[in-house]
């Protein structure tokens, strides 16, 4: 059996998945029609990425669900799917809702305007300048909670991508301020992160309230490709369940070691990535050494 995988924000990079619409009509008329749903000329992001608008929150989350759509299109259309015997599916952030549209739990327009709906919405929570986000290498997410809590730092865990890779949310205020007290406890890289907010925290509280009730709007479907959720790292098939999950995810801590784990325990051993850069591939070698991990991200990666 095999699990897939798709990646979140900061996997992006100029260039993705161009060399699968320059070379298979699927994949052009796939880029095609998540155009017309948003009204976006992604390619043209994606490709040319003029004043940097690849990096902009409100058109990057769309930019890389398009990408990885892209390429996991034109590879079921190449390859033989069914032999993969898919039963898991998951995504990191934004990725979750890409395992979504691939899985078809929900229609690649209702996930190209939500994804749109949530850029936006993520890109203008909060004042510019005034929140962000910094990576911390060296310990798990329980040894740093305590150096939160007893030291009174005024910063949130917003991804938990792995037993030495944790990331925090807060004020750029409150970020600048921990700095030494994370570096004189045994955390042996404080990397402050290139994003417009804080996601995954408080500060998008308003934001998620918004996005919960256009995701309500959303008709889920039924099948037999269960989806492990970022919200508490656990395994679902209903729909009801998939749906509450997704609806709290932007407020809070993505899952991500307790996901894996989980997909672990499912007795799953082989996993695709499909989107730009390998960033998912990494992080998940660095949680479990029982899984054969492949990544799809250029036409030379299908055999």
């Amino acid at each position: 059996m095999t699990s897939l995988v798709f990646p979140g924000q900061g996997s992006q990079t100029v260039g993705m998945a161009k060399d699968f619409n320059d070379n298979f009509k699927i994949a052009s008329l796939a880029f095609e029609e998540i155009e017309d749903y948003t009204n976006i000329n992604i390619r043209k992001i994606i490709f040319f990425n003029e004043n940097n608008q690849l990096d902009l929150t409100q058109f990057t989350q769309i930019c890389i669900f398009a990408a990885s759509y892209v390429i996991y299109r034109t590879y079921i259309d190449v390859v033989d799917i069914d032999k993969e015997n898919i039963k898991v599916m998951m995504g990191h952030s934004l990725g979750e809702y890409t395992a979504l549209a691939c899985s078809n739990r929900i229609s690649l327009k209702d996930c190209s305007l939500i994804l749109k709906r949530r850029g936006e919405l993520m890109n203008n929570a909060v004042e510019p300048n005034k929140t962000g986000m910094v990576a911390l290498i060296g310990k798990d997410s329980s040894y740093v909670q305590k150096l939160i809590d007893e030291n009174n730092i005024n910063l949130e865990i917003a991804n938990d991508n792995s037993p030495m890779q944790l990331v925090l949310s807060g004020s750029l205020e409150d970020i600048d301020k921990s700095k030494d007290i994370f570096l004189q406890n045994n955390i042996k890289r404080f990397v402050p992160l290139k994003v417009s907010a804080a996601f995954h925290s408080k500060y998008m509280l308003d934001a998620q309230k918004i996005l919960s009730k256009e995701i309500n709007k959303v008709t889920f479907k039924n099948n037999n490709i269960k989806i492990i959720s970022n919200y508490d790292g656990g395994i679902y098939e209903d729909n009801s369940m998939i749906m509450k999950n997704l609806q709290n995810q932007m407020a809070n801590k993505v899952n991500w070691t307790k996901s894996i784990k989980t997909l672990e325990q499912t007795q799953e051993r082989k996993i695709i990535e499909f989107g730009p850069n390998k960033v998912l591939s990494g992080l998940i070698k660095r949680i479990s050494d029982k899984f054969d991990i492949i990544s799809i991200n250029e036409i030379s990666d299908i055999k």
